[in-house]
């Protein structure tokens, strides 16, 4: 019997295919270009609690600040990120013989409740970073919906 650990969801054993021969591998990754079935463990995320406030930060290395998104609607609180997919086979340094990067789009939403508002959220980008604070705040508010501006 083969005893499986999960934390958070995530197997202690990252290998799902232990049959798999390197040739199978190559061939599933270009199936799936966005990082094959590691594409979900992309978007990082560490949330720390303090007295007044949560501070989620979310890794998002080699996007700009324009490529990110952040919305709150109906108690959601919604990151979105998308990088275009730059299909040039040969640039003025060479042809490229592996491209590892991310490009593409990814999403996460978490549910903050419903007495945040747009202007509580404090979200900054620097170093490939957005960092996230949000207020706690007693249940009495009412919620909003709308964009959160990105500083950095």
């Amino acid at each position: 019997m083969l005893m499986m650990h999960r934390i958070f969801g995530d197997n202690l054993f990252d290998n799902e295919n232990w049959f798999e021969t390197p040739l199978d591998k190559e061939m599933l990754a270009l199936e799936r270009p966005l990082y094959g079935k590691h594409a979900k463990h992309l978007m990082k995320t560490d949330v720390q609690e303090t007295d007044d406030s949560f501070q989620v930060d979310i890794d998002l290395p080699g996007f700009q600040k324009e490529d990110i998104q952040v919305h709150l609607e109906d108690g959601y609180l919604q990151v979105a990120a998308n990088k275009s997919v730059e299909k040039e086979e040969k640039n003025e340094k060479g042809v490229y013989l592996r491209q590892e990067r991310y490009t593409g789009s990814m999403a996460r939403s978490f549910y903050v409740g419903e007495t945040l508002t747009p202007e509580d959220i404090q979200a900054k980008y620097e170093n490939g970073i957005l960092t996230l604070t949000l207020p706690k705040k007693q249940p009495e508010q009412i919620s909003h919906k709308g964009n959160i501006a990105i500083e950095g």
